[in-house]
């Protein structure tokens, strides 16, 4: 009980430096490095509006709260595909692990890539005849365990990667979170802060210049190796906060409802509801949306960058240790059209 409370001490000081980080009126829209770490993993939780924090509950516990690694009782590994928003493809693979007293380990691999595109110069606007890419990358190992029947708490570690043509900028990032089941009808309630970690800067050949260090003077080497200095960007660090609860439950069916709060150091604070039906714990139907707080643009106009998502589930036992499990969500994000996601997932 003593290892609980302090640990519950530790994470409201985290939070509470994160909280009020981020307090001043000039807005940070854009200002954040590896944007693709604010990208919902599993099709579960982002059909469900992203209102996922107190919700999660198996291997995508590695990416909206780790403390919800504690609750899987069956090892999972997941497969997930997103055709994101600009012809960009993301994937990710995650597995976890239960290993009794000692909690779940979970590993997981995310990436991010665009397609080949034409080398521009302003005296070359058609191209130089030279194509580059972008990708990036991130690698995450997380650990989750149980300290009483109602508290959980987890942790990860990540290493994250960007790359550009010749130029690469790379972090290392640690995630916290805790779950907690109240005594009111089993009420959860769910907190995580994701992505606290050491600063990007874009280092490579693309900088690379030649310099005269005395242009007056003459015999002196003109053409020394010198590279342009590139700044530094913050990760983006969220901490969220949600409450989720079966309000409807009958013998073959049930009906769970959350909501989260999410506060960025990049973007406007922003509130997600969603809900989840089970028939049967086979299938299931879901729905959800984010609201943000401050939803206007630069100029004064109206404006929300996502929009409602919804999605389904179906899960069948193979055999009496394995089962599959296949989700997908559809999401509508405007002038930016529309996403589709799927998570395979087998769980053994």
């Amino acid at each position: 009980m003593k290892t609980s409370k302090t640990l519950s001490r530790v994470v409201l000081l985290l939070l509470a430096i994160v909280l009020t980080s981020n307090l001043q009126a000039v807005s940070k829209r854009g200002t954040t490095a590896a944007s693709f770490l604010e990208i919902g993993i599993g099709a579960r939780g982002t059909s469900m509006g992203n209102a996922y924090v107190a919700v999660v509950n198996d291997v995508n516990s590695l990416y909206w709260n780790p403390g919800g690694l504690a609750l899987m009782k069956k090892s999972e590994v997941s497969f997930v595909q997103t055709n994101w928003l600009a012809g960009i493809d993301f994937n990710n693979v995650s597995a976890a692990f239960p290993m009794g007293t000692l909690g779940t380990v979970g590993v997981a691999l995310t990436s991010i890539s665009v397609g080949e595109m034409d080398v521009t110069t302003v005296s070359q606007p058609d191209g130089t005849g030279e194509k580059f890419d972008a990708t990036d990358f991130s690698a995450t190992l997380g650990w989750g365990r149980s300290f009483t029947d109602r508290f959980t708490f987890g942790a990860n570690v990540k290493y994250i990667e960007e790359r550009i043509w010749h130029m690469k900028a790379s972090s290392v990032a640690v995630d916290l979170g805790t779950t907690f089941r109240s005594q009111f009808k089993d009420v959860k309630i769910g907190m995580s802060v994701s992505n606290f970690g050491s600063k990007m800067q874009l280092r490579g050949d693309d900088t690379l210049i030649k310099y005269d260090i005395d242009e007056e003077k003459e015999g002196n080497n003109s053409k020394i190796n010198a590279h342009l200095d590139t700044d530094y960007w913050s990760l983006p660090l969220i901490f969220r906060v949600g409450v989720a609860g079966d309000v409807v439950k009958l013998p073959h069916a049930k009906l769970t409802l959350a909501m989260d709060a999410a506060h960025p150091n990049n973007y406007a604070e922003s509130l997600s509801f969603g809900g989840e039906i089970n028939i049967m714990d086979m299938a299931f139907i879901r729905a959800g949306q984010t609201f943000y707080l401050d939803d206007t643009d630069e100029d004064g106009n109206q404006y929300s960058p996502e929009g409602f998502n919804v999605g389904g589930g179906l899960n069948l036992l193979i055999s009496r240790n394995l089962r599959f499990k296949l989700d997908m969500a559809y999401g509508d994000w405007g002038i930016l059209r529309d996403t589709k996601r799927f998570s395979l997932s087998l769980e053994f």
